[in-house]
């Protein structure tokens, strides 16, 4: 399981902070900080080296977590995971602007910290760093089963050696699942990262699934009821 194992928090809530960190620890994690301010971030960032970094958007002093991300990224490149309670549409937007490699919204559960930090963190590997675990990942191309396998770095599903027609939704599901193979993935993970803070109805999740189950008819997916889905890989 890939994992970042040196992580920076910045949050200026102390119940939050301490709730994070516990997470983290028990994920056996080695190197845990936190900050509740800019300054204190931009401290620790030159004296430390970290593998990613989870941002709180409101946090002390006159700099907010957007604007320290974008401090951050003009200096270093590091995997940014955004933490809110709640956000207008601008502030979504200056968001989006960065990149972020996972968005996580409060109040919210120890496995949503688990699989968001998973998923952003092989992502940055893929996209950035261009490695991954050789053992689970060899030449970045995950073989599913006889037929199908999910090329990771150009995040195409084939068919045998034929890629897959999928649409840009069907393609992020698949994406996302494969990122965390053979474990199922929840639903509220799922939603925001496909749809991110977009309002939509309880059946689009079932929706998608059935029209990649239509495009690639014996694809491992799996459905674990009110839980989440999970591909598989032998």
């Amino acid at each position: 399981m890939i994992f970042p194992q040196q992580i920076m928090i910045v949050e200026d809530e102390a119940i939050t902070q301490r709730y994070l960190k516990e997470i983290l620890q028990e994920k056996g994690v080695k190197q845990i900080d936190c900050v509740d301010n800019a300054e204190d971030a931009m401290k620790m960032l030159r004296v430390k080296t970290y593998q990613l970094i989870l941002m709180d958007i409101n946090i002390k002093g006159n700099i907010d977590g957007i604007q320290l991300a974008r401090m951050i990224l003009d200096k270093y490149i590091l995997p940014i995971v955004f933490i809110s309670a709640y956000s207008d549409d601008e502030t979504l937007e200056e968001v989006l602007e960065l990149s972020p490699y996972g968005f996580i919204t409060k109040p919210f559960s120890s496995k949503e910290v688990e699989v968001t930090l998973q998923i952003a963190y092989k992502r940055f590997l893929i996209h950035e760093v261009g490695t991954l675990d050789k053992e689970m990942y060899e030449n970045e191309v995950l073989i599913l089963n006889e037929e199908y396998s999910f090329d990771l770095k150009r995040k195409l599903l084939y068919f045998q050696d034929e890629a897959v027609k999928l649409n840009s939704n069907q393609n992020k599901f698949i994406e996302i699942l494969a990122q965390q193979v053979n474990e199922a993935v929840p639903l509220d993970v799922l939603i925001s990262n496909i749809w991110g803070r977009d309002i939509i109805s309880d059946s689009a999740l079932r929706t998608l699934v059935y029209t990649i189950r239509k495009s690639a008819p014996k694809i491992p997916l799996h459905s674990y009821s009110k839980q989440g889905y999970c591909l598989t890989s032998f």
